[in-house]
């Protein structure tokens, strides 16, 4: 299985989209400052993921979500829970 997530930077506001074939150690390293690219950004929490079982639609998914269009529409489908965690973090 391959996963493609979203996480919110509690520190900041924002959104990291991300690619891992192992959920559970990509978050435990985000949490424990081992990415560089959220390593200042924590306390991150993790708001979606999506599951592939082909590497390659996991990767287009991902690449689609970093877009303008794509980030624009992941705002758009989690609008709600990113109004109530802005409210109680920002």
């Amino acid at each position: 299985m391959y996963y493609v997530y979203i996480i919110f930077s509690k520190k900041d506001g924002k959104l990291y989209i991300g690619f891992a074939p192992d959920l559970k150690i990509r978050l435990t390293k985000h949490h424990n400052g081992f990415v560089q690219a959220t390593k200042y950004r924590r306390p991150l929490q993790l708001i979606h993921y999506e599951v592939y079982i082909n590497i390659q639609d996991a990767r287009h998914r991902e690449i689609f979500l970093k877009g303008g269009k794509g980030h624009e529409e992941i705002k758009v489908q989690l609008k709600d829970t990113l109004r109530k965690i802005k409210y109680q973090y920002i």
